[in-house]
This record gives C-alpha cells, sequence and structure tokens, in this order.
C-alpha cells in the first residue's frame, strides 16, 4: 500500500495545494512562483524519492517568506499524515558534498519536533532568494512534520551549493528513514 496523501491550505498569505506520494520515484511538479525555491524542492523529490505535486501561490509582493514558510507547513503535514502506522527505520542521515559545500543531515521520525542548525550560510541571498526563507521551510517541515532534524554545514561558501546540497542531503536521510520495518522501532512500544 502506497504511503499517499493530499492537503490543501488557504490563508490571507498564501494557497497551497499538495500531493506526495512517500512510495514515488522521486517524480515532482512544483511550482510555488520562486525559481530557486522551485529548484531545491525538485533536488529534494528527486534524492529522497518522494512524488510531490506542489502548487503554491502567496503574497510575493511582500517577499517569499511566508509562502516559503507555508510550503515547510504543507509539506510536513502531508507528510506526517502519509506515514501511516510508523513501522519505519525512524533515523537516517546523510552526509552530502556538492562541489565546495558539505552538508550533514540526520533525521529521527520520532514524533516529537525538533530542528537544529548552526550557520549555515555565508550570504543572505543566491540571486534574490533570502537564505532564513529556506530556514523557515526547513523550521516548518520539522515542526509539522513531527521530526527532529539536525543540519550542519561541514564546509562551504557558495550559498547556491549550500543550499541545494542541504536538500539533497536531507531527500537522502529521509528516503532511509522511511524505509519499512516489521515494528516501531522504540523502547516504548509507540511513537
Amino acid at each position: 500500500m502506497s504511503r499517499e496523501s493530499s492537503i490543501s491550505r488557504t490563508t490571507r498569505e498564501t494557497d497551497i495545494k499538495i500531493k506526495l506520494n512517500i512510495d514515488g520515484t522521486g517524480k515532482s511538479n512544483i511550482d510555488t512562483g520562486i525559481g530557486f525555491f522551485n529548484h531545491l524542492l525538485t533536488s529534494f523529490a528527486l534524492y529522497s524519492g518522494f512524488d510531490i505535486e506542489l502548487d503554491a501561490k502567496g503574497d510575493l509582493d511582500v517577499d517569499g517568506h511566508h509562502l516559503c514558510e507555508d510550503v515547510g507547513i504543507v509539506l510536513g503535514s502531508a507528510f506526517n499524515k502519509a506515514l501511516g502506522d510508523f513501522k519505519i527505520k525512524r533515523f537516517g542521515y546523510s552526509i552530502t558534498p556538492m562541489d565546495d559545500a558539505l552538508i550533514i543531515s540526520s533525521v529521527d521520525i520520532s514524533g516529537r519536533p525538533y530542528f537544529e542548525t548552526g550557520k549555515l550560510f555565508v550570504n543572505s541571498l543566491i540571486g534574490t532568494f533570502q537564505t532564513e526563507w529556506l530556514l523557515e521551510f526547513l523550521r516548518a517541515f520539522a515542526m509539522n512534520g513531527r521530526i527532529t532534524l539536525h543540519i550542519l554545514r561541514l564546509r562551504g561558501i557558495n550559498s547556491h551549493h549550500i543550499a541545494e546540497c542541504i536538500m539533497k542531503s536531507l531527500g537522502m536521510s529521509l528516503k532511509e528513514a522511511v524505509k519499512r520495518t516489521d515494528d516501531i522501532l522504540s523502547t516504548k512500544g509507540v511513537l
């Protein structure tokens, strides 16, 4: 049985619709109105193996903060909903290089949301994309996906490479963590 979910969320700031298949092949159709964010989410889909259909509109005349954060809320919620019974490996990590960037990401799909990172970016802009928008996306994804997420930058100067490496690394970590198991991996017996 495929682990899938569909969610819509409309606020005064954003209107977002998503279809997620955790047991996919990495196919994506993503439109956020922010080209670089589309690129990052497409990389995430490919490396996680998740199929993602995402249509997101927002108050980009203000800036991209609301949209990026709300996409994290919706993707995290869809992820949590699609997981099902939690009979999964639960933990996953990846040490991922991309040119000058070297990122570690580590996840625990525990039902206990937490997000931790150090200083990830040297620059605050990637073209017109503010790097803090990616941090807001990641935080919202972790909180609404109910996962513990740690991301560290070991190396890297080019913020484009760092951002893309983060999303690839996160995708690979989740691909490992969502693999099915026979039991719930917890000394408590529940998550």
